[in-house]
């Protein structure tokens, strides 16, 4: 790999007599390493990413888009530096309420946060781009935590929702130095003059969204990159000018994981990921502008009952409000409808509450995203496990046959863990994947053990 000597200069006076072996990292395979969800337990590997509860490395890298398990959300890939965010959260925010993924596509920060914050809690997870905000919504409804709202909007339009957040998470948009082990093309792009223009974005996109986070807020602001411009100065610039203090992460003798004067850097030669940098912040400035107060969001909104018959259920029945939306049924936490109906009406929505369904007639069809949440009552809905080669025919979404199984809406499992729905009507099954996640590429008809 050949540097941009730019770079290597810059680099050297960061790093001192240390860059020499950072150099040689670079020359060496990425790591590759996965986070697990609480669907089921499941551990692929005995080698743990030591700053995340559930983060494993693996000893090499297999065929994810074969493993039908991670089609069920029950395993992130993510790269495991950016796993740090899971120490911001249980030390800083646990119980939030509210908070935002700001450049949060295709998720692995987004999922790590539902799964680290209470259940209660409303995670809002935006990306601008809308074709990457389709796959950041996907990543949440198969990681099966109900309180997610995905969202496509630029940061200036989070200005309807002042003061909302009890935290923000900005994963900025950087030039990329510590991706170039695992994206050539980052070499080829940078720059210094394209450090110094993602430095200014940095800072008009936290300008933008600043007056979103509440005074004594937290702000986890982070990149994938190594120089101080884009990550101390802009910290700095934060504390300076828009009114925050830095906090401290205790690393719980993780002496490997670098501390700067206000963050923390990971690099490929200390620590067994990617370059990353992570710096969380109070914010101490004031909020000169309120919300429209919201106990008048439900003014003007009319609920229209639709009666729809299923035997689809929801564990802990009570905590839901069920609301249609023309011929759709959502289901949203009751104790958290005012928040979600005002984020509803403020921004624009690609996935909020949990879509139960849509009704075709006298038919109800169940929607994905029920069969992956962990809020369905799989005790209410009819389940046939599956072997390894019919669940591929299905994520495929070809066709499959189930004889011996009941006819109507059948919830297909692998290993327990739920897939989607078919509609078996005896000689057939109308599979209902969704189109735009089916499977693609060809896959062996043969079942492997992945993590061996």
């Amino acid at each position: 790999m050949a540097l941009p000597e730019a770079f290597r200069k810059r680099t050297q006076e960061i790093m001192g007599n240390e860059f020499e072996a950072f150099e040689k990292a670079l020359q060496t395979p990425p790591p590759t390493s996965i986070r697990v969800n609480d669907k089921m337990e499941y551990q692929p590997s005995d080698i743990h990413v030591p700053w995340c509860e559930t983060g494993y490395y693996l000893n090499e890298r297999p065929s994810f888009t074969a493993d039908p398990l991670f089609h069920a959300g029950v395993y992130y890939v993510q790269e495991a530096s950016s796993m740090f965010l899971e120490q911001a959260v249980r030390q800083h925010f646990p119980e939030a309420r509210t908070v935002l993924d700001l450049c949060a596509a295709p998720g692995g920060k987004s999922t790590l946060l539902s799964q680290a914050l209470p259940e209660s809690s409303i995670l809002v997870s935006n990306e601008i781009i809308r074709s990457r905000a389709y796959i950041l919504a996907e990543n949440l409804i198969k990681w099966g935590n109900p309180n997610c709202v995905v969202t496509n909007n630029e940061p200036k339009d989070f200005d309807a929702l002042p003061g909302f957040f009890d935290a923000v998470v900005i994963d900025a948009p950087c030039s990329g130095e510590g991706m170039f082990r695992k994206d050539a093309g980052a070499i080829q792009e940078w720059s210094e003059y394209n450090v110094k223009l993602c430095a200014e974005r940095q800072r008009d996109i936290l300008s933008s969204v600043w007056d979103t986070l509440k005074t004594d807020g937290i702000l986890v602001y982070s990149t994938c990159t190594y120089n101080r411009e884009e990550n101390e100065g802009n910290v700095q610039w934060i504390c300076d000018e828009l009114g925050a203090e830095v906090l401290t992460i205790d690393l719980h003798g993780n002496t490997n994981i670098t501390e700067s004067d206000c963050g923390y850097r990971f690099y490929p030669h200390k620590t067994t990921g990617e370059g990353f940098f992570l710096s969380v912040m109070k914010k101490t400035s004031n909020v000169d502008r309120t919300i429209k107060n919201k106990k008048d969001e439900k003014k003007g909104i009319k609920f229209v009952t639709k009666n729809f018959t299923t035997t689809l259920a929801l564990k802990d029945s009570e905590r839901w409000s069920i609301l249609p939306e023309g011929n759709l049924f959502k289901a949203y936490d009751a104790e958290r409808l005012t928040d979600f109906l005002l984020l509803n009406k403020s921004l624009k929505c690609m996935h909020s509450g949990l879509l139960l369904g849509e009704m075709k007639g006298s038919d109800f069809i169940p929607a994905a995203g029920i069969a992956l949440s962990k809020a369905l009552d799989k005790d209410s809905v009819e389940i046939i496990d599956v072997d390894y080669n019919t669940s591929i025919l299905f994520l495929r979404k070809e066709a499959i046959f189930l004889p011996e199984a009941k006819r109507g809406y059948l919830l297909i499992c692998y290993k327990g863990q739920a897939l989607g729905w078919v509609k078996n009507m005896g000689n057939r099954c109308n599979n209902l994947y969704p189109q735009e996640w089916r499977i693609r590429m060809k896959i062996q008809s043969i079942e492997e053990e992945l993590f061996e």
